[in-house]
């Protein structure tokens, strides 16, 4: 079963959040973090296919203290709306859209009865990784493809879970170098480059690559299983 909800952060202020419920009871929960397109049907999918594998899903609108109800698909106008969403966003004062996270780890911890992890793409992929850090609540996050969690500023950062993230080698937006820096200063996170491209786990877009996606959902499902259970 699944259905939208809202939920209320620290500070009062109330978003939508996307929740897809197994059948029976949660084996643990997940925390879904969008792209900058919004919790659109990929997104909710992905929540889905969590549920499915018997997980509590719960996927936070991170745009709803911008904008409210942002749907958007991966068309060039929808790419450069959604980077200006995340801008607004990423602008906002401290912690900004983490409250709203943390109240989403809340609510998965309350729902699913035991631990929580947290799974992002793209911008999710970096708030996933602060998360991690930043966050109370978490034993596991999987970044993928995390714009600027290579940056020195993010690479600082120190995760209190278990991390496994993902990458592209074909990936315009993290360089190699990048992601290389990062593997050195954090031996303690699991690292895994494909021969794919940004964007690779999204089968509604053009960089969609099925054996790199099948590849690391066979990983985060059994990371996730080892750090959830």
């Amino acid at each position: 079963m699944s259905q939208f909800t809202t939920l209320t952060a620290a500070d009062g202020f109330k978003f939508s959040a996307y929740v897809a419920k197994p059948e029976g009871t949660p084996r643990a929960a997940i925390v879904v973090l969008q792209e900058i397109f919004g919790v659109n049907s990929h997104i909710r999918s992905v929540a889905d296919r969590f549920a499915a594998e018997g997980y509590l899903a719960v996927a936070p609108a991170t745009f709803d203290r911008v904008k409210t109800g942002v749907e958007l698909g991966y068309t060039e106008a929808d790419m450069g709306a959604g980077m200006a969403l995340k801008t607004a966003v990423e602008a906002l004062p401290e912690p900004g859209v983490l409250q709203d996270i943390q109240a989403a780890i809340d609510h998965a911890a309350q729902l699913g009865g035991g631990k929580v992890g947290i799974i992002g793409f793209c911008w999710g992929g970096l708030l996933a990784w602060r998360s991690a850090c930043l966050l109370k609540g978490l034993s596991a996050a999987v970044p993928y493809y995390g714009g600027g969690m290579t940056n020195k500023t993010e690479v600082a950062r120190q995760p209190q879970c278990p991390v496994m993230a993902h990458f592209g080698d074909r990936d315009h937006w993290i360089p190699m170098d990048g992601i290389e820096a990062f593997k050195q200063a954090h031996p303690e996170v699991t690292v895994h480059v494909y021969a794919a491209d940004h964007g690779f786990n999204c089968d509604q877009r053009g960089s969609y690559d099925e054996a790199a996606a099948k590849l690391a959902r066979a990983r985060s499902l059994a990371f996730l299983a080892e750090h959830l259970a």
